[in-house]
């Protein structure tokens, strides 16, 4: 099944705003916008992106440059929080940054109207400190489940760079996200395959794949997941969108 996305990038209230490769804005109707994994420059950024503007959070799931390239002039130019884990945090400190706002998994924070919890991811970290220092040690990949004011959406999932792994289902049990965007591409992360088994352990209504067709290395595509569900007998909607693209949070 699929579903027709409406074509913006300024993140209108009450939606989910691709930004290319792993990056998202969700913006609440009451006015709260998170950035997620910020990597403005990504092959697939919106041509027009221009300025994001009135953020009041970043999110950041892990270490590697293609999920936190932009967090540190995104946090100077809009003063908005980063929220990651505190060795993520102690990273971006030594960088300067004060707007800092560390946790770890099982962890819940309000940023405006929303609810943040930090939940596991199955990955590797490292953060890319230059040429004298390669790559020094990020913490733990995570994920993020969003928690919107009432009538304003269900739970969003959002899972960072993963494999699919079995606390899924335990995601699913505490916190019934009905949305989710997590990764096809099949080389760093879960395949259509494997994403598709995760769809069935969250138990998503709508499923929203990225980090998907940035290189040609990474190519899964949200058909590949669609054949896999329908093999499977599951229902979930796969949502297609293309970069600068919007979803409605309500659905």
């Amino acid at each position: 099944m699929t579903d027709v996305a409406t074509a913006t990038i300024v993140g209108p209230p009450g939606t989910l705003t691709w930004l290319g490769h792993a990056t998202v804005l969700l913006s609440t109707k009451s006015g709260t916008r998170i950035v997620f994994d910020p990597w403005l420059e990504n092959p697939k950024a919106p041509a027009d992106l221009g300025e994001l503007g009135g953020i009041d959070a970043i999110a950041v799931t892990h270490g590697h440059f293609d999920h936190m390239g932009s967090v540190i002039p995104l946090a100077v130019s809009t003063g908005a929080t980063v929220v990651c884990v505190p060795e993520m945090a102690a990273y971006f400190a030594t960088a300067g940054l004060t707007n800092l706002l560390e946790m770890n998994k099982g962890g819940t924070v309000r940023v405006g109207d929303v609810s943040l919890t930090m939940v596991g991811a199955d990955h590797s970290c490292g953060v890319n400190a230059g040429e004298s220092h390669p790559s020094i040690y990020g913490g733990n990949p995570v994920g993020f489940v969003v928690g919107l004011p009432a009538g304003q959406g269900g739970p969003v999932y959002i899972s960072g760079d993963t494999n699919v792994f079995s606390d899924m289902a335990i995601i699913r049990d505490l916190y019934a996200p009905e949305i989710g965007l997590m990764p096809i591409d099949g080389h760093y992360n879960m395949g259509p395959r494997e994403a598709a088994y995760a769809v069935k352990l969250l138990g998503l209504r709508r499923f929203a794949p990225y980090h998907y067709g940035t290189f040609p290395l990474l190519a899964g595509t949200p058909e590949q997941v669609s054949g896999h569900l329908a093999a499977s007998g599951v229902a979930t909607t796969v949502l297609t969108w293309q970069p600068g693209e919007t979803l409605s949070l309500l659905g």
